[in-house]
C-alpha cells in the first residue's frame, strides 16, 4: 500500500511541477532592428547551441551569456543552416561581427573567433541579419527580458 501510494504522489508532483520554458531575450540594436534570441542557459543549449534545428524563426536568435568577459570562441557542429556571429562586451557594445558562418558536420570544425576584445555575450542570428540591419563595431545594444 505504501508503494502505491508513493507512486500515485510522484505521478501527481509531475503534472504539478512548473515547467521552466526557454528565457528569451529581446536585443534592440541602434537601427530599430530586433532580434529575439533564446538564451543559452543550461549546458544543453550551451554545448549544442542551435545544432541539429532546421531553421530560426523570423527575427529569432540565440544569446550566450557568458561568465566571464574573454576571447570566447563558437563552432557550428551540426547546424543545418549558416548564422551571423555578434560578439558584445559588458557594456553592451558590439566587439566583433562575422557574417555567414558556415554549418558543420564532418570534424573538425572551425572554431569562430575569438574577438579582438574580450566579450560577455555571443548573439547568434540569421545569415544576413548583420547587412541587412546595418550593425556595426562600436554599436550599443538594448536588452529586455520578454515576459
Amino acid at each position: 500500500m505504501m508503494i502505491l501510494l508513493a507512486v500515485l504522489l510522484m505521478s501527481i508532483s509531475i503534472f504539478l511541477v512548473e515547467r521552466k520554458e526557454s528565457s528569451v531575450i529581446v536585443v534592440t540594436f541602434p537601427s530599430g532592428a530586433q532580434v529575439e534570441a533564446e538564451v543559452a542557459d543550461t549546458p544543453e543549449k550551451l554545448l549544442f547551441g542551435l545544432a541539429f534545428r532546421d531553421g530560426l524563426p523570423p527575427h529569432g536568435g540565440m544569446l550566450y551569456i557568458f561568465e566571464e568577459n574573454g576571447l570566447h570562441r563558437i563552432r557550428t557542429k551540426e547546424y543545418r543552416f549558416p548564422i551571423d556571429l555578434i560578439w558584445v562586451d559588458e557594456s553592451h557594445h558590439v566587439v566583433h561581427l562575422l557574417e555567414h558562418a558556415e554549418p558543420c558536420s564532418k570534424d573538425p570544425c572551425p572554431l569562430y573567433g575569438p574577438p579582438p576584445e574580450p566579450a560577455r555575450y555571443v548573439i547568434q542570428a540569421e545569415s544576413g541579419f548583420i547587412k541587412n540591419s546595418g550593425v556595426v563595431y562600436g554599436d550599443e545594444l538594448k536588452y529586455a527580458l520578454r515576459m
